[in-house]
């Protein structure tokens, strides 16, 4: 009998088979499709390699300004999904030699929990049934497919379409309507609209990015209408037509004509139709119940990832497989959401981690916000052109710890952690102004707003 059966490659599955291999565990991975799950082959990792091809190519057109001249400047879509490509490949090739490396068994079939046995579970896949005495859920999450009239016929025609088949479009479509404003709409918007789509995001909500800070997100609005993108907010999708969305808003509808329509309204936890069942495993309406050690309602059965419906980000998902096998080995090792930082990869990056104003106050925190213009950095204004920015900080009114983070600025996404850091450690502003970040740098727009607090 196995130590460990994972279900599921993705970021939670394949880190925790190598962490629990590495710690001594014999461990069987089964995966269905590819390594890497929705991460690596059709989310996080080839969007940003297909914006950083739309970033080189802005950078290039606007280049005048910096003293760079550029002649016959043009986006090559063919060859930036080519290179998408190429990306997932290399990577995905990394984590299959660093699950061998760590003497992980990986079966390549989809995989269901048929039952107990005696110190452990059965699961059954093509080849056969194996045995463990713990399992590991990762399933991950699919796209919500909302009950819109006409949306079914629409997807199998491929008029609507899916962020996987957003990433790899044969040629760029000349009107864009994108279904759904939050991070990955955004970031598809912001690719689509520098390849040459004329782009509209219709958002049932009355702003975008989500649970993203009200200020913020209003903000980076603006950014993207700066650049040519339309927002329809407070609408919903009330039918698909032929060639075209009818978008319903509180004076009337609207008819959306469009070459593509990219459905992005959110992910669902891939929680049924793996035998969980079988077992008792309590599922949700969110996905598999479990702690913060990953622990399900049956003992010996974690799960980690999208499948727990928690917070569906793939830096947490890893965060959750440690804890999960950390639980396995006995080790006290919770994680901890509060400060738990999320990204949209858009141009300018937007970064938040802990509390916004919005849910400090429906949490009844009493909170002090302070901000800062990006401007006051001065790597920000050597290195932008006509761009805005802001860094925007909740302190708890009482204690004086940082409880929040807010930045819509280049590099957001790799300066958000140190804010983080602060978060986790309940830092007290007086203390941590005494940090020294290297200038100039965009960091320093965290130490510089801090300082516009009292202690």
């Amino acid at each position: 009998m196995l130590d460990l059966i994972v279900i599921g490659g993705g970021p939670a599955g394949y880190l925790a088979a190598e962490r629990a291999a590495r710690a001594g565990l014999s461990v069987l991975l089964y995966e269905a499709r590819a390594l890497g799950g929705v991460c690596l082959n059709e989310g996080c990792v080839p969007s940003k390699a297909l914006l950083q091809s739309a970033k080189i190519y802005e950078s290039a057109l606007h280049a005048a300004p910096f003293g760079v001249e550029v002649a016959g400047v043009a986006l090559n879509h063919a060859q930036a999904v080519r290179r998408r490509g190429k990306v997932v490949e290399r990577l995905v090739g990394g984590v299959a030699a660093q699950l061998k490396a760590a003497g992980v068994e990986v079966v390549m079939e989809s995989a269901t929990v048929v039952g107990r046995v005696s110190g452990g579970f059965k699961v059954r896949s093509e080849s056969g049934e194996r045995e463990a005495s713990r399992l590991l859920i990762a399933t991950g999450s699919s796209p919500v497919i909302p009950p819109i009239p006409g949306l079914e016929g629409a997807l199998a025609s491929g008029f609507a379409i899916t962020s996987r088949e957003a990433l790899t479009l044969a040629k760029v479509p000349e009107r864009l309507v994108v279904v759904g404003g939050g991070a990955i709409g955004l970031e598809m918007a912001a690719y689509y609209n520098t390849a040459g789509s004329d782009v509209t995001v219709v958002e049932l909500l009355p702003s975008i990015a989500g649970a993203a800070d009200r200020e913020v997100a209003e903000l980076l609005r603006r950014e993207y209408e700066r650049r040519g993108v339309k927002f329809l907010l407070g609408a919903r999708v009330a039918r698909f037509g032929e060639g075209s969305v009818c978008a319903a808003l509180e004076d009337g509808e609207v008819e959306l004509p469009a070459d593509k329509v990219l459905l992005s309204v959110g992910r669902r936890a891939n929680a049924a139709g793996f035998g969980l069942e079988s077992i008792g495993a309590e599922v949700g309406r969110a996905g598999v119940v479990s702690d913060e050690y990953g622990r399900t309602s049956v003992e010996g059965v974690y799960v980690a990832g999208d499948a727990n419906g928690r917070h569906m980000l793939a830096h947490t998902a890893y965060r959750e497989a440690e804890a999960a096998v950390n639980a396995m080995l006995g080790r006290r090792d919770p994680v901890r959401y509060h400060a738990n930082p999320s990204v949209i990869y858009a141009k300018p990056e937007v970064a938040c981690v802990g509390h916004t104003e919005e849910s400090a106050r429906e949490a009844g925190i009493p909170y002090e916000a302070q901000r800062l213009p990006a401007s006051y950095s001065g790597r920000f204004v050597a290195e932008t052109e006509g761009e805005n920015g802001l860094c925007k900080i909740l302190v708890h009114k009482t204690h004086r710890n940082v409880i929040g983070a807010h930045l819509i600025c280049p590099y957001a996404s790799e300066i958000i952690w140190g804010a983080a850091a602060l978060i986790e450690t309940e830092l007290r502003v007086r203390d941590a102004r005494e940090l020294i970040v290297p200038h100039p740098t965009l960091s320093e727009l965290i130490r510089e707003t801090l300082w516009k607090f009292g202690d």
